[in-house]
């Protein structure tokens, strides 16, 4: 069955470290995509997720556009990160190992997402609504991003990332009257 992302409820969130004593949290923009995916045997699901870079939003707008400029995610240049699966390894209690391509920058690196499959769900005008949970931590300079400045006690940006997404798909049918389906 082919799911299509639903950007309205859907969020990618990060988390750094800011001169190593705060966590810094941001979220960036619409993500996009289609799953291929049976609930009753998600270990054979395949799916590719794309996020626009140029919504990042950290509460504060000099920092979001450092963030957008080419010291770091070059939005310009660069406006969408994307991963692409490769394979699912069932863990236990709906929760999977997911392994793929991140490409962040047009430098693309495999990564292992921890997923949750919250589960499906009708709503009232006969589709169905598919729920997960991902998170990834990554090492920023991995993907291009290395952009720092030394301080007494290490430096201003920790090099690991959290990345987390919340997401909800809708199925083809649904998907494809709220136009996001061909």
């Amino acid at each position: 069955m082919f799911w299509y992302i639903d950007p309205a409820h859907t969020s990618v969130t990060f988390s750094v470290k800011h001169m190593m004593l705060s966590t810094v949290r941001g979220s960036l923009g619409k993500a996009s995509g289609r799953i291929e995916l049976d609930p009753a045997h998600p270990e054979q699901g395949d799916f590719e997720i794309t996020v626009q870079v140029n919504g990042i939003t950290t509460g504060d707008m000099k920092r979001d556009g450092h963030l957008a400029s080419p010291d770091f995610f070059h939005v310009e240049k660069y406006p969408e990160i994307s991963f692409k699966s490769k394979a699912i390894f069932p863990k236990a209690d709906g929760r999977y190992t997911v392994s793929g391509d991140l490409t962040i920058r047009e430098v693309t690196r495999p990564v292992s997402f921890d997923v949750e499959l919250i589960g499906t769900a009708a709503n009232g005008q006969g589709g169905l609504h598919l729920g997960a949970a991902a998170s990834v931590t990554i090492d920023r300079s991995d993907f291009g991003l290395t952009w720092n400045m030394p301080i007494p006690n290490g430096v201003l940006v920790g090099d690991k990332v959290k990345i987390e997404v919340d997401l909800e798909a809708i199925d083809e049918a649904s998907a494809k009257t709220r136009g996001l389906a061909a």
